[in-house]
């Protein structure tokens, strides 16, 4: 009974003020990386900025990789929230309008955070190496489950087993056999297949306009990404195979 009451007891007036102090340095954090690019990143001048000690700061960061690896976490979680502003606004609108306002979503985060884009998705920063399976990792996941869920949501694993992909290799097979999905559960792998596509091409389109490569488009980029989104979303769903089809029941009696 003492551990439940301590479990859900509020944080302490000490807790507060580090949790409160722990944002500050990652907002301080963010700001030299907007100024200067994650490249830049400095505890001594983070630190500086708010009139504390290098020593003081590592009381909340104990080194840059810590420090590193909240940002990124953080930003992860700023970009799945954004997404999933994007889906919730959808309301009822058609599965393949729904898959293309999230990517919209991705892309209008992107565009408006630059610098923290490149830092999740740019070259890697000098020295530094994610947790295995860590905050980063987790935050990656979360926001990749609202694309899965709403690239397959109308879908059974039936039909996604018997999804028409290019043949893939029995090793790619096996590989994504036994690879989980953002939430943790495995898709088929024709599905894994067809999804890491998908995203490589949303994602591939989101950079080359984020480090100024698609420009020459001017204010037709946005227009261009809606179309291509969709072509993209509706070529996934032709490849997946309708309710009742033979080709879904024959994928769910083979597993």
């Amino acid at each position: 009974m003492t551990a439940d009451r301590d479990a859900t007891a509020p944080p302490t007036l000490r807790q507060r003020r580090w949790a409160a102090a722990a944002r500050e340095i990652l907002e301080a954090a963010e700001r030299q990386i907007a100024e200067d690019g994650p490249a830049a990143l400095s505890l001594r001048a983070v630190s500086r900025s708010l009139g504390m000690t290098v020593q003081a700061l590592y009381h909340y960061f104990p080194s840059r990789d810590d420090l590193v690896t909240a940002l990124i976490a953080k930003a992860y979680d700023a970009l799945a929230e954004a997404v999933r502003a994007a889906v919730d606004a959808a309301g009822d609108d058609s599965p393949v309008e729904r898959v293309v306002l999230a990517t919209e979503g991705y892309r209008s985060w992107a565009i408006a955070h630059p610098e923290l884009f490149q830092l999740l998705y740019g070259t890697p920063l000098r020295y530094y190496a994610a947790p295995v399976d860590g905050p980063t990792t987790q935050a990656m996941r979360r926001m990749s489950t609202i694309f899965e869920r709403e690239l397959f949501g109308t879908f059974t694993e039936a039909q996604l087993a018997a999804a028409r992909t290019p043949d893939l290799s029995p090793s790619f097979t096996q590989y994504l056999d036994h690879l989980p999905s953002a939430d943790g559960r495995r898709l088929p792998p024709a599905a894994t297949a067809l999804l890491m596509s998908a995203w490589g091409h949303m994602h591939g389109m989101v950079v080359l306009e984020v480090f100024g490569h698609t420009s020459f488009l001017g204010d037709h980029q946005a227009e261009v990404f809606r179309m291509s989104m969709r072509n993209l979303v509706e070529d996934v769903h032709r490849r997946i195979a309708p309710a009742g089809d033979g080709r879904a029941g024959a994928a769910s009696a083979a597993g």
